[in-house]
Protein backbone atom coordinates (compact mmCIF):
# COMPACT_ATOMS: atom_id res chain seq x y z
CA UNK A 1 0.00 0.00 0.00
CA UNK A 2 1.33 3.39 -0.88
CA UNK A 3 -0.15 6.98 -0.67
CA UNK A 4 -0.97 9.52 -2.88
CA UNK A 5 1.93 11.92 -3.50
CA UNK A 6 0.67 15.66 -2.88
CA UNK A 7 2.65 18.35 -4.03
CA UNK A 8 1.21 22.55 -3.88
CA UNK A 9 2.68 25.13 -6.72
CA UNK A 10 1.84 29.09 -6.08
CA UNK A 11 2.16 30.83 -9.21
CA UNK A 12 3.16 34.43 -9.18
CA UNK A 13 0.81 36.86 -8.43
CA UNK A 14 -0.93 38.34 -11.80
CA UNK A 15 -1.26 42.02 -12.55
CA UNK A 16 -4.47 42.34 -11.40
CA UNK A 17 -3.90 41.06 -7.63
CA UNK A 18 -0.63 42.98 -7.59
CA UNK A 19 -2.95 45.92 -8.96
CA UNK A 20 -5.70 45.45 -6.38
CA UNK A 21 -3.43 44.53 -3.26
CA UNK A 22 0.39 45.14 -4.26
CA UNK A 23 2.91 42.60 -3.99
CA UNK A 24 1.22 41.20 -0.71
CA UNK A 25 0.57 37.29 -0.20
CA UNK A 26 -0.58 35.20 2.25
CA UNK A 27 1.48 32.47 2.71
CA UNK A 28 4.81 32.48 4.66
CA UNK A 29 7.09 29.67 4.14
CA UNK A 30 8.99 27.74 6.55
CA UNK A 31 10.20 25.14 4.40
CA UNK A 32 10.57 22.69 1.65
CA UNK A 33 7.79 20.88 2.63
CA UNK A 34 5.44 23.23 5.25
CA UNK A 35 3.59 27.01 5.02
CA UNK A 36 1.40 28.94 6.82
CA UNK A 37 -1.40 31.14 4.81
CA UNK A 38 -3.84 33.32 6.43
CA UNK A 39 -7.14 33.26 6.01
CA UNK A 40 -9.43 36.81 5.36
CA UNK A 41 -9.48 37.27 9.07
CA UNK A 42 -5.53 36.86 9.21
CA UNK A 43 -5.81 33.74 11.04
CA UNK A 44 -2.98 31.37 10.35
CA UNK A 45 -3.27 27.53 9.08
CA UNK A 46 0.12 25.35 8.87
CA UNK A 47 0.01 22.85 6.29
CA UNK A 48 2.77 20.39 5.26
CA UNK A 49 3.03 17.99 2.03
CA UNK A 50 5.12 15.92 -0.10
CA UNK A 51 6.94 19.09 -1.22
CA UNK A 52 5.89 22.82 -2.10
CA UNK A 53 6.73 24.87 -5.12
CA UNK A 54 6.86 28.23 -4.43
CA UNK A 55 6.32 31.44 -6.80
CA UNK A 56 10.16 31.25 -8.53
CA UNK A 57 9.64 27.17 -8.80
CA UNK A 58 10.86 25.65 -12.22
CA UNK A 59 8.81 23.91 -14.29
CA UNK A 60 11.73 20.99 -14.46
CA UNK A 61 11.34 21.38 -10.79
CA UNK A 62 8.16 19.74 -10.42
CA UNK A 63 8.34 17.17 -13.58
CA UNK A 64 11.08 15.87 -11.65
CA UNK A 65 10.13 15.75 -8.10
CA UNK A 66 6.25 14.83 -8.85
CA UNK A 67 6.05 13.30 -12.64
CA UNK A 68 9.19 11.88 -13.30
CA UNK A 69 8.92 8.14 -11.13
CA UNK A 70 5.70 8.07 -12.21
CA UNK A 71 6.73 7.83 -16.00
CA UNK A 72 9.72 5.45 -14.58
CA UNK A 73 7.01 3.44 -12.78
CA UNK A 74 4.67 3.25 -16.42
CA UNK A 75 7.70 1.87 -18.55
CA UNK A 76 7.93 -0.84 -16.13
CA UNK A 77 4.46 -1.50 -16.26
CA UNK A 78 2.81 -0.12 -13.01
CA UNK A 79 0.14 2.24 -13.98
CA UNK A 80 0.25 5.43 -12.90
CA UNK A 81 -1.97 9.03 -12.36
CA UNK A 82 -1.48 12.62 -12.49
CA UNK A 83 -3.85 15.25 -11.53
CA UNK A 84 -3.36 18.46 -11.65
CA UNK A 85 -6.24 20.32 -9.20
CA UNK A 86 -6.96 24.22 -7.67
CA UNK A 87 -9.09 27.15 -8.14
CA UNK A 88 -9.87 28.63 -11.70
CA UNK A 89 -7.00 30.67 -12.93
CA UNK A 90 -4.17 28.95 -9.93
CA UNK A 91 -1.79 27.57 -13.18
CA UNK A 92 -3.12 24.13 -13.89
CA UNK A 93 -2.74 24.36 -17.49
CA UNK A 94 0.47 26.08 -17.33
CA UNK A 95 2.20 23.30 -15.05
CA UNK A 96 0.12 21.06 -17.57
CA UNK A 97 1.03 22.23 -21.12
CA UNK A 98 3.30 25.39 -20.63
CA UNK A 99 2.67 28.30 -22.20
CA UNK A 100 2.61 26.23 -25.51
CA UNK A 101 2.16 22.53 -25.69
CA UNK A 102 4.76 22.93 -29.22
CA UNK A 103 7.22 25.74 -26.57
CA UNK A 104 11.03 25.41 -27.67
CA UNK A 105 12.14 27.06 -24.53
CA UNK A 106 13.62 24.60 -22.16
CA UNK A 107 12.94 26.23 -18.94
CA UNK A 108 8.77 26.90 -19.93
CA UNK A 109 8.09 23.45 -20.88
CA UNK A 110 5.10 22.11 -18.91
CA UNK A 111 4.54 18.50 -17.60
CA UNK A 112 3.07 17.13 -20.69
CA UNK A 113 5.86 17.49 -23.02
CA UNK A 114 8.69 16.19 -20.28
CA UNK A 115 6.52 13.33 -20.22
CA UNK A 116 6.49 12.67 -23.75
CA UNK A 117 10.20 13.22 -23.85
CA UNK A 118 10.58 11.23 -20.96
CA UNK A 119 8.46 8.11 -22.01
CA UNK A 120 11.16 7.93 -25.44
CA UNK A 121 14.41 8.57 -23.34
CA UNK A 122 13.48 4.98 -21.23
CA UNK A 123 12.64 3.84 -24.67
CA UNK A 124 15.94 4.97 -26.02
CA UNK A 125 18.01 3.15 -23.00
CA UNK A 126 15.50 0.11 -22.95
CA UNK A 127 17.24 -3.46 -23.89
CA UNK A 128 17.28 -4.46 -27.56
CA UNK A 129 15.23 -7.35 -27.81
CA UNK A 130 12.08 -5.44 -26.79
CA UNK A 131 9.29 -4.38 -28.70
CA UNK A 132 7.91 -0.78 -27.12
CA UNK A 133 4.98 0.67 -28.94
CA UNK A 134 3.44 3.72 -27.35
CA UNK A 135 -0.44 5.22 -28.19
CA UNK A 136 -1.96 8.02 -27.06
CA UNK A 137 -5.78 9.15 -26.37
CA UNK A 138 -7.04 12.10 -25.28
CA UNK A 139 -10.50 12.83 -23.70
CA UNK A 140 -12.40 15.80 -22.43
CA UNK A 141 -15.27 15.47 -19.93
CA UNK A 142 -17.94 18.27 -20.97
CA UNK A 143 -20.99 19.10 -19.34
CA UNK A 144 -21.08 15.06 -17.97
CA UNK A 145 -20.59 13.67 -21.16
CA UNK A 146 -16.89 11.97 -22.15
CA UNK A 147 -15.92 13.37 -25.64
CA UNK A 148 -12.98 11.94 -27.75
CA UNK A 149 -10.74 15.20 -28.79
CA UNK A 150 -9.17 13.23 -32.11
CA UNK A 151 -12.53 12.80 -33.45
CA UNK A 152 -15.38 15.41 -32.29
CA UNK A 153 -18.01 12.99 -34.04
CA UNK A 154 -17.52 10.80 -30.69
CA UNK A 155 -19.01 12.92 -27.85
CA UNK A 156 -20.82 10.43 -26.00
CA UNK A 157 -18.28 8.07 -24.91
CA UNK A 158 -18.54 5.68 -22.61
CA UNK A 159 -16.69 3.76 -19.55
CA UNK A 160 -16.57 0.56 -19.21
CA UNK A 161 -14.49 -1.93 -16.51
CA UNK A 162 -12.56 -4.39 -17.34
CA UNK A 163 -11.31 -6.84 -14.25
CA UNK A 164 -7.60 -7.12 -16.24
CA UNK A 165 -7.39 -3.77 -17.45
CA UNK A 166 -9.60 -2.04 -15.18
CA UNK A 167 -11.41 1.19 -16.17
CA UNK A 168 -11.83 1.52 -20.14
CA UNK A 169 -13.03 4.73 -21.88
CA UNK A 170 -15.11 2.40 -25.01
CA UNK A 171 -14.31 3.55 -28.81
CA UNK A 172 -12.36 6.17 -28.10
CA UNK A 173 -9.12 7.28 -30.81
CA UNK A 174 -5.82 5.54 -30.03
CA UNK A 175 -2.82 7.11 -31.71
CA UNK A 176 0.47 5.40 -32.26
CA UNK A 177 3.19 7.71 -31.32
CA UNK A 178 6.71 7.17 -33.30
CA UNK A 179 8.77 10.03 -32.04
CA UNK A 180 8.31 13.11 -29.80
CA UNK A 181 7.90 15.68 -32.59
CA UNK A 182 4.79 13.58 -33.95
CA UNK A 183 3.77 12.94 -30.42
CA UNK A 184 3.81 16.97 -29.34
CA UNK A 185 2.17 17.69 -33.33
CA UNK A 186 -1.09 14.89 -32.21
CA UNK A 187 -1.00 16.81 -28.63
CA UNK A 188 -1.02 19.86 -29.92
CA UNK A 189 -4.42 19.06 -32.81
CA UNK A 190 -6.18 17.69 -29.75
CA UNK A 191 -5.88 20.47 -27.81
CA UNK A 192 -7.18 23.00 -29.73
CA UNK A 193 -10.34 21.21 -29.50
CA UNK A 194 -10.26 21.45 -25.75
CA UNK A 195 -13.35 23.76 -25.16
CA UNK A 196 -12.17 27.20 -23.49
CA UNK A 197 -14.48 30.08 -22.69
CA UNK A 198 -13.49 33.50 -21.17
CA UNK A 199 -14.44 34.43 -17.55
CA UNK A 200 -13.13 37.80 -15.22
CA UNK A 201 -10.55 35.60 -13.74
CA UNK A 202 -9.23 33.85 -16.73
CA UNK A 203 -9.34 34.71 -20.68
CA UNK A 204 -9.06 31.18 -22.00
CA UNK A 205 -10.71 29.40 -19.12
CA UNK A 206 -10.87 25.35 -19.31
CA UNK A 207 -14.43 25.12 -19.10
CA UNK A 208 -13.98 20.76 -18.80
CA UNK A 209 -11.58 18.43 -17.75
CA UNK A 210 -8.82 16.96 -20.01
CA UNK A 211 -7.63 13.44 -19.74
CA UNK A 212 -4.33 12.54 -21.25
CA UNK A 213 -3.94 8.61 -21.44
CA UNK A 214 -0.12 7.05 -22.74
CA UNK A 215 -0.38 3.33 -22.79
CA UNK A 216 3.12 1.77 -23.21
CA UNK A 217 3.07 -1.74 -24.33
CA UNK A 218 6.77 -3.79 -24.32
CA UNK A 219 7.00 -7.01 -25.95
CA UNK A 220 10.38 -9.11 -25.36
CA UNK A 221 11.12 -11.61 -27.68
CA UNK A 222 13.44 -13.20 -25.77
CA UNK A 223 10.92 -13.99 -22.59
CA UNK A 224 8.01 -14.19 -25.10
CA UNK A 225 5.79 -12.08 -22.61
CA UNK A 226 4.01 -8.63 -23.31
CA UNK A 227 3.59 -5.84 -20.31
CA UNK A 228 1.24 -2.66 -20.44
CA UNK A 229 1.28 -0.03 -18.47
CA UNK A 230 -0.88 3.28 -18.49
CA UNK A 231 -0.05 6.84 -17.62
CA UNK A 232 -2.72 9.30 -17.30
CA UNK A 233 -2.62 12.62 -16.85
CA UNK A 234 -5.83 14.83 -15.86
CA UNK A 235 -5.88 18.57 -16.18
CA UNK A 236 -8.80 19.13 -13.97
CA UNK A 237 -11.13 22.26 -14.99
CA UNK A 238 -11.22 24.68 -12.04
CA UNK A 239 -13.72 25.50 -9.26
CA UNK A 240 -15.45 28.99 -9.88
CA UNK A 241 -17.33 31.10 -7.66
CA UNK A 242 -19.89 32.81 -10.04
CA UNK A 243 -19.38 36.36 -8.39
CA UNK A 244 -15.77 36.22 -9.09
CA UNK A 245 -15.51 35.09 -12.68
CA UNK A 246 -18.61 37.07 -13.66
CA UNK A 247 -20.44 33.69 -15.44
CA UNK A 248 -23.88 33.86 -17.18
CA UNK A 249 -25.46 32.46 -19.44
CA UNK A 250 -23.74 29.11 -20.92
CA UNK A 251 -20.31 30.01 -18.72
CA UNK A 252 -22.63 29.91 -16.38
CA UNK A 253 -23.77 26.56 -16.85
CA UNK A 254 -20.19 25.01 -17.44
CA UNK A 255 -19.33 26.32 -14.39
CA UNK A 256 -22.41 24.57 -12.31
CA UNK A 257 -21.30 21.17 -13.84
CA UNK A 258 -17.81 21.98 -13.58
CA UNK A 259 -18.52 22.66 -9.73
CA UNK A 260 -20.63 19.44 -9.20
CA UNK A 261 -17.91 17.04 -10.59
CA UNK A 262 -15.26 18.19 -8.59
CA UNK A 263 -17.84 17.90 -5.18
CA UNK A 264 -18.22 14.47 -6.25
CA UNK A 265 -14.80 13.84 -6.52
CA UNK A 266 -14.42 15.66 -3.31
CA UNK A 267 -17.16 13.23 -2.04
CA UNK A 268 -14.91 10.54 -3.10
CA UNK A 269 -12.14 11.27 -1.19
CA UNK A 270 -14.05 11.89 2.03
CA UNK A 271 -15.74 8.24 1.73
CA UNK A 272 -12.38 6.98 1.03
CA UNK A 273 -10.56 8.83 3.86
CA UNK A 274 -13.12 8.92 6.93
CA UNK A 275 -14.61 5.78 6.52
CA UNK A 276 -13.71 2.99 9.36
CA UNK A 277 -10.55 0.74 8.16
CA UNK A 278 -12.43 -2.24 9.67
CA UNK A 279 -15.92 -1.64 8.20
CA UNK A 280 -16.35 -1.99 4.26
CA UNK A 281 -17.70 1.81 3.21
CA UNK A 282 -19.74 2.64 0.04
CA UNK A 283 -17.12 4.87 -2.36
CA UNK A 284 -19.46 7.05 -4.74
CA UNK A 285 -17.59 6.46 -8.04
CA UNK A 286 -20.35 6.42 -9.95
CA UNK A 287 -22.02 9.40 -9.08
CA UNK A 288 -20.08 11.54 -11.86
CA UNK A 289 -18.46 10.72 -15.08
CA UNK A 290 -14.93 11.90 -13.68
CA UNK A 291 -14.60 10.01 -10.44
CA UNK A 292 -15.69 7.12 -12.96
CA UNK A 293 -12.67 7.72 -14.73
CA UNK A 294 -10.57 7.95 -11.78
CA UNK A 295 -11.34 4.90 -9.72
CA UNK A 296 -7.95 3.20 -10.65
CA UNK A 297 -6.00 5.73 -9.38
CA UNK A 298 -8.78 6.96 -6.04
CA UNK A 299 -7.71 3.81 -4.02
CA UNK A 300 -7.05 1.55 -6.63
CA UNK A 301 -4.59 -0.11 -8.54
CA UNK A 302 -2.65 2.93 -10.02
CA UNK A 303 0.54 5.03 -8.46
CA UNK A 304 -1.29 8.44 -7.82
CA UNK A 305 -0.02 12.12 -7.70
CA UNK A 306 -2.08 14.71 -7.41
CA UNK A 307 -0.39 18.41 -7.73
CA UNK A 308 -2.33 21.64 -5.83
CA UNK A 309 -2.44 24.73 -7.62
CA UNK A 310 -2.96 27.74 -5.51
CA UNK A 311 -2.92 31.78 -5.81
CA UNK A 312 -0.64 33.33 -3.36
CA UNK A 313 -2.64 36.82 -3.11
CA UNK A 314 -4.91 37.71 0.18
CA UNK A 315 -7.95 37.82 -2.70
CA UNK A 316 -8.14 34.25 -3.32
CA UNK A 317 -7.15 32.76 0.33
CA UNK A 318 -10.43 30.89 0.77
CA UNK A 319 -10.02 29.32 -2.76
CA UNK A 320 -6.36 28.49 -2.02
CA UNK A 321 -7.36 27.04 1.71
CA UNK A 322 -10.19 24.94 0.07
CA UNK A 323 -7.61 23.56 -2.27
CA UNK A 324 -5.38 22.55 0.38
CA UNK A 325 -7.52 21.36 2.74
CA UNK A 326 -8.47 18.66 -0.57
CA UNK A 327 -5.20 18.01 -1.37
CA UNK A 328 -4.50 17.12 2.52
CA UNK A 329 -6.99 14.78 2.69
CA UNK A 330 -5.89 13.02 -0.94
CA UNK A 331 -2.42 12.41 0.94
CA UNK A 332 -3.87 9.51 3.28
CA UNK A 333 -5.61 7.53 0.16
CA UNK A 334 -4.29 4.48 0.43
CA UNK A 335 -3.35 2.43 -2.96
CA UNK A 336 -2.00 -0.68 -4.56
CA UNK A 337 -0.16 -0.44 -7.37
CA UNK A 338 0.46 -3.69 -9.30
CA UNK A 339 3.61 -4.21 -11.02
CA UNK A 340 3.57 -5.76 -14.13
CA UNK A 341 0.37 -4.65 -14.81
CA UNK A 342 -2.21 -5.95 -17.77
CA UNK A 343 0.79 -8.95 -18.28
CA UNK A 344 0.13 -11.28 -20.90
CA UNK A 345 2.24 -14.64 -21.87
CA UNK A 346 2.27 -15.41 -25.32
CA UNK A 347 3.44 -18.85 -26.00
CA UNK A 348 3.88 -20.34 -30.13
CA UNK A 349 4.74 -24.03 -30.40
CA UNK A 350 4.80 -25.39 -33.94
CA UNK A 351 2.92 -23.04 -35.61
CA UNK A 352 -0.07 -23.19 -33.47
CA UNK A 353 -0.87 -20.30 -30.93
CA UNK A 354 -2.48 -20.10 -27.19
CA UNK A 355 -4.93 -17.40 -26.25
CA UNK A 356 -4.38 -16.26 -22.97
CA UNK A 357 -7.84 -16.12 -21.15
CA UNK A 358 -8.47 -12.74 -20.94
CA UNK A 359 -7.70 -11.79 -24.62
CA UNK A 360 -10.43 -9.52 -26.81
CA UNK A 361 -12.49 -11.96 -28.85
CA UNK A 362 -11.93 -9.57 -31.63
CA UNK A 363 -8.40 -10.21 -31.23
CA UNK A 364 -8.50 -14.43 -31.00
CA UNK A 365 -10.97 -14.38 -34.09
CA UNK A 366 -8.10 -11.69 -36.27
CA UNK A 367 -5.24 -14.06 -35.53
CA UNK A 368 -7.45 -16.88 -35.80
CA UNK A 369 -8.67 -15.39 -39.78
CA UNK A 370 -4.46 -15.11 -40.51
CA UNK A 371 -4.37 -18.85 -40.08
CA UNK A 372 -7.53 -20.09 -41.55
CA UNK A 373 -8.86 -19.24 -45.38
CA UNK A 374 -11.50 -17.78 -45.47
CA UNK A 375 -14.11 -21.09 -46.48
CA UNK A 376 -12.44 -22.29 -43.04
CA UNK A 377 -13.65 -18.78 -41.50
CA UNK A 378 -17.20 -19.31 -42.56
CA UNK A 379 -17.89 -23.09 -41.53
CA UNK A 380 -16.05 -21.75 -37.75
CA UNK A 381 -18.73 -18.96 -37.53
CA UNK A 382 -21.70 -21.08 -38.87
CA UNK A 383 -20.66 -23.79 -36.00
CA UNK A 384 -20.35 -21.02 -33.58
CA UNK A 385 -23.93 -19.74 -34.59
CA UNK A 386 -25.04 -23.30 -34.08
CA UNK A 387 -23.76 -23.51 -30.49
CA UNK A 388 -24.68 -20.54 -29.34
CA UNK A 389 -21.14 -19.61 -28.66
CA UNK A 390 -21.42 -15.61 -30.85
CA UNK A 391 -21.31 -14.06 -27.15
CA UNK A 392 -18.91 -10.69 -27.28
CA UNK A 393 -17.38 -10.99 -23.79
CA UNK A 394 -17.57 -7.44 -23.72
CA UNK A 395 -20.96 -7.58 -23.86
CA UNK A 396 -21.03 -9.14 -20.44
CA UNK A 397 -18.91 -6.72 -18.71
CA UNK A 398 -21.43 -4.57 -19.99
CA UNK A 399 -24.40 -6.29 -18.16
CA UNK A 400 -22.38 -6.21 -15.14
CA UNK A 401 -21.60 -2.16 -15.42
CA UNK A 402 -25.14 -1.34 -16.27
CA UNK A 403 -25.89 -4.20 -13.39
CA UNK A 404 -23.32 -2.55 -10.68
CA UNK A 405 -24.72 0.90 -11.65
CA UNK A 406 -28.47 -0.52 -10.71
CA UNK A 407 -27.44 -1.30 -7.65
CA UNK A 408 -25.25 1.82 -6.83
CA UNK A 409 -28.49 3.78 -7.19
CA UNK A 410 -30.19 1.91 -5.40
CA UNK A 411 -28.42 1.81 -2.61
CA UNK A 412 -28.12 6.14 -2.91
CA UNK A 413 -31.86 6.23 -3.30
CA UNK A 414 -32.21 3.85 -0.22
CA UNK A 415 -29.40 5.91 1.65
CA UNK A 416 -31.61 9.41 0.52
CA UNK A 417 -34.59 7.36 1.78
CA UNK A 418 -32.85 6.73 5.43
CA UNK A 419 -31.82 9.83 5.48
CA UNK A 420 -35.65 11.26 4.99
CA UNK A 421 -36.61 8.96 6.98
CA UNK A 422 -34.74 9.89 10.02
CA UNK A 423 -35.30 13.62 9.61
CA UNK A 424 -39.18 12.75 10.15
CA UNK A 425 -38.61 10.56 13.11
CA UNK A 426 -36.51 13.84 14.58
CA UNK A 427 -39.84 15.82 13.49
CA UNK A 428 -42.12 13.55 14.65
CA UNK A 429 -40.09 13.24 18.12
CA UNK A 430 -39.98 17.22 18.58
CA UNK A 431 -43.85 17.18 18.20
CA UNK A 432 -44.35 14.26 20.29
CA UNK A 433 -42.46 16.15 22.75
CA UNK A 434 -44.33 19.34 22.63
CA UNK A 435 -47.45 17.03 23.09
CA UNK A 436 -46.10 16.27 25.91
CA UNK A 437 -45.61 19.25 27.49
CA UNK A 438 -49.04 20.67 26.34
CA UNK A 439 -50.55 17.70 28.24
CA UNK A 440 -48.82 18.19 31.22
CA UNK A 441 -49.51 22.00 31.53
CA UNK A 442 -53.57 20.80 31.13
CA UNK A 443 -53.07 18.26 33.87
CA UNK A 444 -51.32 21.36 36.20
CA UNK A 445 -53.99 23.20 35.04
CA UNK A 446 -56.83 21.17 36.21
CA UNK A 447 -55.01 20.75 39.51
CA UNK A 448 -55.34 23.73 40.25
CA UNK A 449 -58.14 24.56 43.11
CA UNK A 450 -61.68 25.76 42.21
CA UNK A 451 -61.32 29.08 43.32
CA UNK A 452 -57.81 29.59 41.72
CA UNK A 453 -59.15 27.71 38.59
CA UNK A 454 -61.94 30.07 38.18
CA UNK A 455 -60.10 33.40 38.60
CA UNK A 456 -57.43 31.61 35.50
CA UNK A 457 -60.43 31.49 32.95
CA UNK A 458 -61.46 35.01 33.90
CA UNK A 459 -58.17 35.95 33.09
CA UNK A 460 -58.06 33.72 28.98
CA UNK A 461 -61.38 34.93 28.61
CA UNK A 462 -59.87 38.74 29.01
CA UNK A 463 -57.01 37.50 27.00
CA UNK A 464 -58.85 35.99 24.63
CA UNK A 465 -60.76 38.91 23.17
CA UNK A 466 -57.38 40.35 22.37
CA UNK A 467 -55.54 36.49 20.80
CA UNK A 468 -59.03 34.60 18.87
CA UNK A 469 -58.93 31.00 19.89
CA UNK A 470 -57.15 31.14 23.00
CA UNK A 471 -59.35 29.44 24.87
CA UNK A 472 -59.40 26.42 22.31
Amino acid sequence: MSNVTVCVRFRPLSSKEKRDLGDNICIQSIDSETFIIKDEKEEGFTFSFDKVFYEKSKQADVYEFLVLPIVRDAFNAINGTIIAYGQTGAGKTYSMEGPNILESDEQKKGILPRVVDGLFACIRSSNDSTKYTIKLSMVEIYMEKVRDLFDLSKDNIQIKESRTQGILLSGATEISLLDPAEALQSLSSGIANRAIGETQMNMASSRSHCVYMFTLNQESTSEKRVKSGKLILVDLAGSEKVEKTGAEGKVLEEAKTINKSLSALGNVINALTCGSPAKANHIPYRDSKLTRILQDALGGSSRTALLCCCSPSPSNAPESLSTLRFGARAKHIKASPLVKANEEKCSKKDGAFSATRDEPFEKILKRMSERLNAEDMKLLEELFIQAGLVVDPDSTEDLESTFQDVVQQTISSLMQTVEELKSTVEMLQRENKALKERLAAAESFDALPVENAGFVHKILGFLSSFVPGMLR
